[in-house]
């Protein structure tokens, strides 16, 4: 990838100057751009094409949750890297395919490798579904095939993956609806499972289960015929039925 032409968007004049200082110590970076608002955003690339945007969130006018929602309908949008002092604001911001979530302030190593990110996403490139959690302070990217099923807790969900759980704001009904075409089929009314983790498939007196990464989870009668169905689709060549 060519050098990149990065476009930011504060409105504290210290933290763009700060950010604007740090990125231009990137060899990986050829240009970069400042506004201290939407508005003045719009403006710069009506005159010029970015690769980047790194924005922040609050700002007076046009936030940064509006802004990224306008740039996603650019013919080539420009990849988005968040920036603010807010971590609750990562929940808002998961359906807008951004490619990192950076909170301030931000050290400079974090901030290379939102660099990184970026040069690996490529313009225009079809990014998977991720979602933002807090993890001890730090908040980062969840991608969809990471987890392996979802549990439904009131009006949260609970994403389990390989590597733990995270609670997120998000009622199991959105996660069911947005990646059902990625495989995730809902067994009960409180689980929601990645077709492609589940082990086995099993049955006795009437009472079927699933293994999901070595957890067995019931199946309610509602949600039975389905699943057997979907498994059937999605059984690899060579299996047995």
């Amino acid at each position: 990838m060519s050098a990149l032409q990065i476009l930011i968007v504060d409105d504290e004049l210290p933290v763009l100057d700060e950010l604007a200082y740090l990125l231009r110590r990137d060899d990986r970076i050829a240009d970069v751009l400042t506004a201290d608002s939407g508005t003045e955003a719009l403006r710069l690339l009506r005159e010029r094409e970015v690769d980047a945007v790194f924005l922040d969130i609050a700002m007076p006018g046009l936030s940064g949750l509006d802004l990224a929602a306008v740039l996603a309908r650019f013919r080539t949008p420009p990849s988005i890297v968040f920036v603010t002092a807010h971590a609750e604001h990562a929940v808002d911001a998961f359906d807008l395919d951004a490619v990192d979530y950076l909170l301030k302030p931000v050290r400079e190593e974090r901030l290379r490798e939102a660099v990184r990110r970026v040069c690996d996403d490529g313009p225009a490139q079809p990014r998977e579904d991720t979602i933002a959690v807090e993890l001890a302070g730090v908040t980062r990217l969840i991608a969809r095939s990471e987890v392996r099923y979802v549990e439904a807790q009131g009006d949260y969900s609970r994403l389990h993956t390989a590597g733990g759980s995270h609670l997120v704001r998000l009622p199991i009904s959105s996660l069911e609806q947005r990646w059902h075409e990625a495989g995730f089929l809902r067994i009960h009314r409180s689980l929601l499972v990645a077709l492609t983790h589940v082990d086995e498939i099993r049955e006795e007196d009437g009472r079927v289960t699933v293994v999901v990464a070595g957890r067995e989870l019931q199946v309610s009668r509602r949600y039975t015929p389905t699943l057997r169905e979907q498994l059937r689709r999605t059984r690899r060549p060579g299996e047995a039925p």
